[in-house]
């Protein structure tokens, strides 16, 4: 049982990731269309923004929390290992960058986000020093 559910967390962990890393690129281009005062580009980064948060990327994140959760539930040492901690802190500050995510689908969607495509392009960054911290922390378990 453990094993499949490791399969299955881990394929809904590349999920998320990928949206987790598309969504803010997304930002980055609505944030140019809106400088340009392109409504049709706008329009269309909308749509696939609601699109991607809700069909692919919040589905992916609670599928990981659960098969996440289920490992845990089968293996309740690892609550006993620092790496553990480390790596559930950077889960909880994934799920609340998803959060985040979703204040600035909700302003984009309203025509009410002034942040920069800069600084979309640095808010994109969050979710990779997160993914390398998390696997490093599951494969090697330093501590």
């Amino acid at each position: 049982m453990y094993i499949w559910l490791k399969a299955l967390h881990l394929m809904a962990m590349v999920t998320w990731f990928a949206a987790l890393f598309y969504l803010p690129r997304l930002y980055v281009y609505h944030a140019m269309a809106r400088d340009k005062g392109d409504e049709q580009s706008m329009a269309y980064f909308k749509t696939m923004e609601r699109k991607l948060y809700r069909g692919i990327m919040t589905p992916s994140m609670i599928l990981v929390l659960i098969f996440g959760g289920a490992m845990l539930y089968l293996n309740p040492f690892w609550f006993s290992q620092g790496w553990m901690h480390v790596k559930l802190t950077f889960v909880v500050l994934l799920v609340a960058y998803h959060h985040v995510c979703l204040i600035y689908l909700k302003q984009f969607a309203q025509d009410r986000c002034t942040k920069s495509h800069v600084f979309f392009r640095w808010f994109n960054e969050a979710p990779v020093i997160a993914l390398v911290a998390i696997v490093l922390l599951a494969v090697v378990k330093p501590f």
